[in-house]
């Protein structure tokens, strides 16, 4: 029992670092490699701009609490205690004598304002747009970052796959070279050809160096959007497969689509709305105003200690006022401020009519993006697939003296440009199809 009892032990020892090494991040913790969601989770909650946004929406929430606060009645106390020293002719005696004497008043106001035409309302209600405003900047501005993500994430993805191709590429190419060095040395090729497939090779290391700079470069790019420390190692997650193709939604479907739930949009919308309150705030100026204020007070004069409470009660007082101010000439300033208020009006209006432009430029330049990609995809395909199989079998025909160097150098770099065409078109379909859905609110997956 007790040697089951330890094999028992050593199994469960063995079983739990294997789930110790699962690429999920606990709470807190960076994940060991990144997929794409982690990636976007991650800048969402630690992008400096964004977090930036999240601060001037809080602020903006401060200065809605400030105006529904305006409209509440206030209330300040005071107290003014004043000592006097002077001297005075005593007229019993006639002799200069000096004294202090202790003085003061203490009081207590509220008011309120009535009436001001409107302002406080409106003033409330701009306030409560400028919050949902902030919010949707907030969402466009995570919008923005996450295609940005996905680019990058791609980037990575089609520099992987094409180092994989380029180093076949390479040991393709150290096979021949070291089969037609063995022809060399029995004398059955020319030094000519042997030195021309080195050449080659040579050529294709090159190449895979450039592939691997270029991987490291698009690491480094992503990295830097999710604003990771140096320090930090950084891998990510290979999707199993990557779709590239999608039933598209017709042109101005989407753009209708877009047009009802993009942020930027909304935001502008609502743009528009916070300028003509504007307009009636200053409107607000044409119109009197009506404040109601409440005090207690008293006043007393200290000639003697125990006539304190005394004087206190007998300078009490209390007052309740209303007070209307009406404007009559204000120099101008009110209509000034009318007008100027009509101006953010009218350019607000331009700003919405440019977001709905620029968006719908931007879906139809992703709509003819996707098309464009996925036709060069499909010929892409056919492509590889002919220059591969030309390729291979100039391959092997050189191996049996059927074919000379030159030709199969030349059927080498037909398959190493048709390679370079579909690793490129198949992650441009990739990424276009992704961006032509989020337009549309769709979320980005791989």
């Amino acid at each position: 029992m007790f040697s089951r009892y330890i094999l028992f032990l050593i199994f469960i020892f063995r079983i739990i670092p294997l789930y110790a090494q699962d690429s999920t991040a606990l709470p807190g913790q960076l994940p060991a490699k990144w997929d794409l969601q982690a990636c976007l989770d991650y800048a969402k909650a630690n992008n400096i701009t964004l977090n930036s946004f999240r601060l001037n929406r809080l602020s903006t929430e401060q200065d809605l609490v400030l105006s529904r606060s305006a409209v509440l009645p206030n209330l300040s106390a005071s107290v003014s205690p004043t000592l006097t020293h002077s001297n005075a002719t005593d007229n019993n005696t006639g002799n200069l004598r000096s004294g202090t004497r202790l003085s003061g008043s203490t009081s207590v106001n509220s008011a309120v304002t009535l009436y001001n035409g409107g302002f406080l309302r409106n003033d409330i209600l701009q306030k409560d747009l400028l919050v949902k405003v902030a919010g949707l900047d907030l969402a466009a501005a995570e919008n923005d970052i996450t295609l940005q993500i996905t680019e990058a994430y791609l980037n990575i993805l089609l520099a992987k796959e094409n180092i994989v191709y380029v180093q076949d590429v390479v040991a393709t190419s150290q096979a021949q070279v070291q089969q037609q060095q063995e022809f060399y040395d029995v004398g059955s090729v020319a030094l000519k050809d042997l030195i021309q497939l080195q050449a080659q090779l040579a050529n294709d290391k090159y190449t895979l160096v450039t592939a691997q700079n270029q991987h490291r470069n698009f690491v480094l790019v992503l990295k830097q959007l999710l604003q990771l420390p140096t320090e930090t190692s950084f891998a990510i997650v290979e999707p199993d497969t990557l779709m590239g193709y999608a039933l598209l939604t017709p042109l101005l479907d989407a753009q209708k689509t877009a047009l009802s739930v993009r942020p930027e949009v909304k935001s502008s919308e609502l743009g528009v709305q916070v300028a003509e309150l504007d307009v009636r705030k200053a409107r607000a100026g044409y119109l009197p105003a009506l404040t109601a204020g409440a005090g207690l007070g008293t006043n007393y004069t200290g000639v003697d200690n125990n006539t304190f409470l005394k004087q206190a009660d007998n300078n009490f007082y209390q007052q309740v006022g209303l007070t209307l101010s009406v404007p009559i000439f204000s120099r101008r300033v009110n209509r000034v401020n009318e007008e100027k208020a009509k101006i953010g009006v009218e350019q607000a209006e331009l700003t919405l009519q440019n977001t709905r432009l620029n968006l719908t430029q931007a879906i139809e330049r992703a709509y003819i993006d996707v098309l464009n990609a996925q036709g060069q995809y499909d010929a892409a395909v056919e492509q590889l697939r002919f220059t591969q199989e030309s390729y291979r079998i100039a391959n092997e025909q050189l191996k049996i003296g059927a074919a000379n160097t030159v030709e199969v150098l030349q059927q080498k770099n037909l398959y190493v440009q048709a390679m370079q065409a579909y690793i490129q078109a198949k992650y441009s379909a990739a990424l276009y199809v992704r961006i032509y859905d989020f337009y549309r609110g769709v979320p980005v997956k791989l």
